[in-house]
């Protein structure tokens, strides 16, 4: 009996962004978000990823310019006219937080974000 064929090499990034309908630069940002709310739910070893990591892409186009440009100002939170973004599933809280560090919001900091749920 013959061993099993070795199956071909699968670069993952090249499929996604194959399948995927924005630019290059669009699925990194995605991608950078569900990186860092998987991170955050691994190291505190509680909740699941799941939530954060599908909400990527909405969270990407509500919060960017390119997107439907919530807005919003990181230098001044209290801004009266600014959007909000309500998240109402504790579950994907991890999103939130990312999104709050991306944009620029200094009560967000990696370091806090490393100390989510510790």
């Amino acid at each position: 009996m013959e061993p099993p064929a070795k199956r071909a090499h699968t670069d993952y990034q090249a499929s996604q962004l194959a399948a995927y309908k924005g630019d290059a630069l669009e699925l990194k940002c995605i991608n950078t978000i569900r990186v860092l709310a998987a991170d955050m739910v691994q190291k505190a070893n509680s909740g699941h990823p799941g939530a954060p990591m599908g909400c990527a892409p909405m969270a990407h186009t509500l919060w960017s310019a390119a997107g439907a440009g919530m807005k919003y100002s990181a230098s001044n939170p209290d801004w009266w006219n600014r959007d909000r973004f309500v998240l109402s599933n504790g579950h994907a809280c991890a999103l939130q937080y990312v999104m709050l560090h991306l944009t620029g919001y200094g009560d967000c900091s990696m370091e806090q974000l490393k100390q989510f749920r510790q």
